[in-house]
């Protein structure tokens, strides 16, 4: 029997892979960023006095004035003309997820003659319709007006294909009445209220220091199947994950392909894919097997927010180019197949000084250990404080597929911090109150003897623990919970404003108890506080353990496990008035956030429950009743023949597959009967509420009774690519 599936077998088998060999190894530095509008580029396009004045821009977050955005647009121009460009875009990141850009042509045509036109105009701001992007209520589809604008902290960058080059710009995406309708602008607010209210926080400690940084490393897992096998599976397709398919003889059970030796095919993918990148400047650094089959990893240095959460957006761009190229299908869903490990985006967060201080790594001194204290006790009372918005922040129909399913942390928000640590808190709460002959010490100066020494090399002194929602690693915190898809900025925006915050009610604090100009009483005395308030979200043990979702409950820790329940945080009159008292989002603009992730969720479900019929109905029962005729006659046959015994063995068989024939047809149309109750909802939240809880249960029976089906069925008559094949052929 012909099918899809069999034609892309056939076809993997007989199709040579010509890997990449280059005649001599490139040497990374020769390349790196050449496709960059970056600081060695402007040395070359710039005048001196024209650099100086942006990367004081930049640095400082002023304007940039007309005129010195006509020079940056001629060198940028002449830049980009010279590498083959004959476009440029601006490129932002809408509420859809996705990237998005509208090419216009440095051409035009004035007084009869053809010229190249690039001037401060194109540079700073674009006018892309806004009418087609989500925008939660705040415009109208017949209200087309939106304004993109220019991002110079994140630097343009070329973008190669065989069809052209583009220059690209990285921008802000605006209502035409000025709500931010896309992540950056909001990461951005925060990042900037993040930074200046830490910078004062710093000045406690090191009065020279001028400006923090907050930092991020995103370690990228997603899984590759072969292009021919991804097309052939209608659900993969639109949906970037399997909804049926029978488990594989073999999984991960045998550990075997965790930091296994990486397949000649797919390392040739990723030697392409890091040479794309690195031209790019995305300073990638490590590749692995992770642990599924047919799983990998890549992960960068760290680098400045915004930028980094670019650079992640860009290399998703390139790696499904890239995986093009070499008959792959790159695919990010959070879980894409039932049974082994999903994948996330391990987002290592921390923050930095000037001065080269890293400030959530402990130091030498009781001065630099109170200043690391400072920060890291102020970060998990804000985790603390939060951890329903911090929830929100992560919560996709993907993701929940994920979380808690023995490769993820579970929906319970918890921060690790390991034992070592926990005993340096235990000690620190333990020091003696305000009126103890060592308080009184520490307020006559001799402070170091009020602070425990916390030894700077924890790597080596206390583990990770891998089930941690959001886990301390020795110098950063690790936000463990983030989904492999999900744009970046959003968890980020989020965790950047609540620690912001934190540092502003710390400071204040600081402030109001301090007397006769020494902080250091004061802020003892606050993080002890802090410590003591903050002690119920810390935990060492194993998050996937029943036991530990018992213990969060005692707590009063929230289990929220499906997204339409876990986004009511982001409107919540507390968060509400966080996002307005720090400038990032506005009522209008959170409440329009909410109302997308509400539709997109309602929008995926629906997508998935319409495949998943569709699939059932048109291949699966037709393959599996054809089969059921044939085993039928065969049945009547051997009884004419008088095979009784034989006879009487098929039938039980042949029940089998009538049974899952019919329930999974019964399943389908209550699947469907109740989707159409669902669409008959008006209210966002209603919608989503009746799809998460009245048309997802299906998904399961169904998916149970296929699976059966994929069992019992001749493996020739099968239509659609099983697990061995999508995640074993290479």
């Amino acid at each position: 029997m012909t099918s899809l599936r069999f034609n892309a077998l056939e076809l993997i088998q007989k199709r040579e892979i010509t890997l990449p060999r280059p005649t001599e190894s490139p040497r990374i530095p020769d390349f790196f960023g050449i496709n960059v509008f970056g600081e060695k580029a402007m040395q070359q396009y710039l005048s001196r006095d024209t650099l100086k004045q942006i990367k004081k821009a930049i640095e400082s977050g002023d304007q940039i004035s007309r005129g010195l955005a006509d020079s940056i647009a001629g060198g940028m121009k002449t830049w980009a003309i010279e590498r083959g460009a004959t476009h440029y875009t601006h490129w932002f990141q809408p509420l859809t997820g996705s990237t998005a850009e509208k090419h216009d042509s440095f051409f035009e045509v004035k007084d009869g003659q053809p010229i190249e036109v690039f001037s401060s105009t194109g540079l700073v701001q674009q006018e892309p319709d806004a009418s087609s992007f989500p925008s939660g209520g705040i415009r109208t589809t017949f209200e087309a007006r939106g304004y993109t604008a220019w991002d110079p902290s994140s630097p343009a960058f070329l973008m190669e294909s065989r069809s052209g080059t583009t220059l690209c710009i990285p921008t802000i995406f605006v209502s035409y009445t000025g709500e931010a309708l896309d992540f950056k602008a909001p990461l951005l607010r925060a990042s900037h209220m993040l930074e200046s209210i830490a910078a004062k926080v710093c000045r406690y400690f090191e009065p020279e220091v001028k400006r923090v940084t907050a930092t991020l490393g995103i370690e990228q897992e997603y899984f590759l199947v072969d292009a021919a096998l991804f097309k052939s599976r209608p659900d993969m397709l639109l949906t970037g994950r399997t909804l049926v398919g029978h488990e594989a003889a073999k999984g991960q059970q045998l550990e075997d392909h965790y930091f296994g030796a990486i397949p000649e095919r797919v390392k040739a993918f990723m030697i392409d894919f890091e040479n794309e990148s690195y031209k790019l400047g995305i300073p990638l650094r490590t590749r692995h097997n992770e642990v599924a089959p047919g799983q990998y990893e890549c992960a960068p240095q760290f680098e400045e927010v915004n930028l980094a959460v670019d650079h992640n957006q860009l290399l998703m761009d390139v790696m499904e180019k890239v995986a093009r190229r070499h008959h792959f299908k790159e695919i990010l869903h959070e879980k894409p197949f039932a049974g082994v490990n999903g994948s996330g985006k391990h987002c290592n967060w921390s923050m930095g000084t000037d001065t080269g201080t890293n400030l959530l790594s402990p130091g030498d001194t009781p001065e630099s250990n109170l200043q690391f204290l400072t920060f890291f006790i102020n970060t998990i009372k804000a985790v603390h404080d939060h951890a329903d918005l911090l929830r929100a922040s992560i919560a996709s129909a993907n993701n929940d597929h994920r979380l808690g399913a023995n490769e993820a942390p579970p929906a319970i928000i918890s921060v690790f911090i390991g034992s070592l640590l926990s005993e340096v808190i235990e000690e620190f709460i333990r020091q003696p109150g305000s009126d103890s002959a060592r308080s009184k010490k520490a307020r006559d100066g001799e402070f170091g003897m009020a602070v425990p020494k916390v030894p700077a090399l924890l790597r080596d002194n206390t583990d990770r623990n891998r089930t941690s929602p959001f886990a301390f690693t020795g110098n950063k915190f690790e936000f463990r919970a983030v989904g492999s898809s999900a744009n970046t900025a959003a968890p980020m925006m989020v965790l950047n404003t609540i620690v912001g915050n934190q540092l502003a009610e710390f400071s204040a604090e600081v402030e109001k108890r301090t007397k006769n100009g020494n902080h250091q009483a004061a802020i003892l005395q606050i993080l002890r506080e802090y410590a003591r308030d903050s002690a119920a979200i810390l935990f060492e043990g194993n998050n996937y353990g029943d036991e530990w979702v018992e213990e969060a409950e005692r707590r009063g820790l929230k289990n929220i496990k499906t997204t339409p329940e876990a986004l009511d945080a982001d409107i919540s009159a507390k968060s509400i008035e966080l996002f307005e008292r720090t400038g990032v989002l506005s009522k209008r603009e959170a409440h329009a956030r909410h109302e997308i992730k509400l539709e997109i969720y309602a929008k995926q479900i629906q997508i998935e429950s319409r495949i998943l019929g569709q699939i059932a109905l048109n291949q699966l029962i037709p393959a599996a009743v054809e089969y059921h005729n044939e085993l039928l006659l065969n049945f009547e046959s051997m009884m004419a023949a008088g095979f009784e015994a034989e006879a009487n063995e098929a039938r039980d068989y042949i029940g089998r597959i009538a049974v899952h024939i019919s329930k999974t047809r019964t399943a389908v149309l209550s699947m469907i009967e109740s989707r159409k109750l669902a669409n008959q909802e008006t209210d966002a939240k209603a919608k989503a509420m009746r799809y998460c809880h009245e048309v997802k249960p299906h998904f399961d029976e169904i998916k149970y009774h296929c699976d059966k089906l994929e069992l019992y069925t001749d493996d020739r008559r099968w239509p659609l690519p099983k697990y061995r094949e999508l995640m074993f052929v290479r």
